[in-house]
Parts: structure tokens; C-alpha cells; sequence
């Protein structure tokens, strides 16, 4: 099973990137998150004629939105709320073989790191923190689960382009990398990409938008995962970042994230 997860700023500004990716990539599955689409305007039709008709979404206009994208059918969808806000940041489908998927899209918390001067980065400390105790509480053991998105956050030392200059900026944080750890030991969650490519090896997932030539300059960051609780880490059978895609014409900011399962 090949699994895509890809913040994709506009599934319909991007619609003909998305089926590209589909067609190079071939994924089971693909997760899409900031689809900045309301439901009833999400590219259905489009998808399905590129071999994909099963399809949950749930999205905004304008904001957020996620979709989860998969060639075989699914079941169970839930959308589950966070911070008690309604702003499609959540997506969860049982797949044909038991597996249980979520696809997240995590705050991205402003531009403070400060909660008390800063709500947004409140809000997405919050978010984190639910996160971790859904889990903890509503998921302790039995089903496989995958968890993919955005989740805004490069959790480790070479997850971003320089470690000590990021150390205060939103996104690599110590209190952010905290959460987050937080978040993956509610399950022993495996991050399938530092699983095929452990530290100190460099991995990125974002490059801005107001780099001049972004394959120059490689100020990149690690936001976007997919990790497997423990009983599939097993069945890792490789990972990559698809950074071509980073220099399609009129693109993402992100590049997609791939894992394999056997």
C-alpha cells in the first residue's frame, strides 16, 4: 500500500497537479490537506476519471479542508472537531484491511511563539494537546492506525535547514517539538519517514514561496508525516519526500510525503 500525503493550497487552483500526481506516484491512497474547498464544490468528477472513486471531504471556502483520496473503498468516515472549532482540520476513514486513517492539518500558529500574546499559537498548542489525548483515551491499542498531514511542526534537529536559527521561529520551536513528541508517545507512533531516513540524514517537506531559487538556497522544513503505530512498523517498506513536485510550475509550497507499506 502506498500512502500520499500532500498540503496541496487549493485542490482546485491545483487540480491538474493532483492528477499528475496521481498519475506519477500511482499512491492507494492520497491525503490532501489545506483544500481551501467547500464540500459541495470539491472536484469529485474530475478525481474519479483518474481512477480514484472513493473520496471524503470535508473542507471551507477559503480555508483549511481536508479530502482523503483512495483507489479501493473505505468506511467509517468521522470528522472530529478540535478546541471545539468547526474548521475541517480533521479526517478519519477505516480502510479495506482494518487500517484506521486520519488525516490532519494542524494549525499553523502565527508568527509568535508566545501563547499568551499569540492565540493563534495557543490555538495550536491546544490542538496538539487534544491530539495527544484523543489518542491516548480513544485509541489504546488493538486497531492499526496511520496518521498523516500537515501537522506544521519539524520535529527534529535536521527536519529544518538550520536548527539554531530556528530555534525561535514558529514551527521548530522547543515547546512545539514537545507537543508533538507528546502527541506521537501517546501511541508509540513511528515516523515512517526518519524511519527510512533517520537523523542526521536532511529531509524537508516546505520551501517558501519568497525564496528567490528555492533548490538554491535548501532553506527547507520537515511539516508534513505520515506515521503507523507500531505494529505496522513492520511493514515500512520505504519513504521519500517527492521534492520534484516542489518545482512543478505553480505549485505547492510542499512537496508531497510517500511510505510504503508491504
Amino acid at each position: 500500500m502506498r500512502i500520499v500525503t500532500w498540503n496541496v493550497n487549493s485542490v482546485r487552483l491545483r487540480l491538474p497537479l493532483v492528477i499528475r500526481l496521481l498519475g506519477e506516484l500511482s499512491p492507494d491512497v492520497l491525503c490532501l490537506q489545506e483544500t481551501k474547498c467547500p464540500d459541495d464544490k470539491f472536484p469529485h468528477l474530475e478525481l474519479i476519471d483518474a481512477g480514484y472513486p472513493h473520496i471524503a471531504a470535508r473542507g471551507m471556502k477559503g480555508y483549511n479542508g481536508v479530502a482523503i483520496i483512495a483507489r479501493r473503498p473505505f468506511s467509517s468516515t468521522v470528522a472530529l472537531d478540535w478546541v471545539g472549532r468547526d474548521d475541517s482540520r480533521h479526517l478519519s476513514v477505516l480502510l479495506e484491511d482494518g487500517i484506521e486513517l486520519h488525516n490532519f492539518y494542524v494549525p499553523s500558529g502565527g508568527n509568535t511563539p508566545d501563547p499568551e500574546v499569540n492565540d493563534k499559537f495557543d490555538h495550536k498548542l491546544r490542538f496538539l494537546d487534544e491530539m495527544a489525548e484523543w489518542f491516548r483515551t480513544n485509541r489504546p491499542g488493538g486497531r492499526d492506525l496511520v496518521l498523516t498531514g500537515d501537522l506544521n511542526i519539524a520535529p527534529f534537529e535536521h527536519d529544518v535547514w538550520s536548527h539554531r536559527q530556528m530555534l525561535k521561529i514558529v514551527s521548530h520551536t522547543p515547546v512545539e517539538t514537545e507537543r508533538l513528541a507528546t502527541v506521537r508517545s501517546s501511541l508509540g507512533w513511528i515516523d515512517t519517514i526518519r524511519h527510512v531516513i533517520p537523523e542526521p540524514e536532511r529531509v524537508y517537506s516546505w520551501w517558501s514561496y519568497r525564496a528567490r531559487d528555492w533548490t538554491v538556497s535548501d532553506r527547507g522544513l520537515r511539516l508534513d508525516h505520515i506515521w503507523v503505530t507500531p505494529d505496522l512498523a513492520s511493514r515500512i517498506s520505504g519513504g521519500f519526500v517527492h521534492r520534484e513536485a516542489r518545482g512543478w510550475e505553480r505549485t505547492s509550497d510542499h512537496a508531497p510525503v510517500v511510505t510504503d507499506l508491504a
